[in-house]
C-alpha cells in the first residue's frame, strides 16, 4: 500500500443458521462472530499486504446483544494502524435482520438502524 492510500473496510454478510446455534433458544456462540472477524481480516490483509497474515491477538471484544439461529449478521472491519508488520484492526458486527420465532417459523423483521451486537480490536501479523 502506497503511503497516504486508504486500505478501505471490507464488510461480510451472513445468516445465522441452526447449525451455528449452541445454546438453548437458538442462541449462537459469540465465538461465531469471532471466526467472522478473522475472515474479515484475512480479506483486508489480503488487500492491503497481498498475504493472508496471521491473527496474532485480540486487545478488546464486547458482545452487546444476543445473536440467534436466522439472524442476518454484518462483519465489518476497517486497519487504523500500520506498523513494520503488525496491523490494528477495528471490528463492528450488526444485527441487519432478525429472526422472529414468536410470530411464525419463518417470521423475520428488518432492523433499521441495524442493532450493534459485538466490537472488537485486534491485531495481525504479515510476513
Amino acid at each position: 500500500m502506497a503511503a497516504g492510500e486508504d486500505s478501505g473496510s471490507v464488510t461480510l454478510r451472513v445468516r445465522m443458521s441452526a447449525h451455528d446455534a449452541h445454546y438453548g433458544g437458538g442462541l449462537v456462540d459469540g465465538a461465531r462472530v469471532l471466526a467472522l472477524f478473522g475472515d474479515v481480516a484475512t480479506e483486508l490483509l489480503i488487500r492491503n499486504d497481498g498475504d493472508e497474515g496471521l491473527f496474532a491477538a485480540y486487545e478488546s471484544v464486547e458482545f452487546l446483544q444476543p445473536v440467534r439461529a436466522g439472524d442476518f449478521i454484518e462483519a465489518s472491519g476497517r486497519i487504523v494502524r500500520i506498523g513494520n508488520r503488525s496491523r490494528t484492526i477495528e471490528f463492528e458486527a450488526r444485527k441487519t435482520i432478525a429472526a422472529r420465532p414468536d410470530r411464525s417459523p419463518s417470521a423475520a423483521e428488518v432492523l433499521q438502524p441495524p442493532v450493534v451486537v459485538c466490537r472488537a480490536r485486534g491485531t495481525c501479523v504479515v510476513p
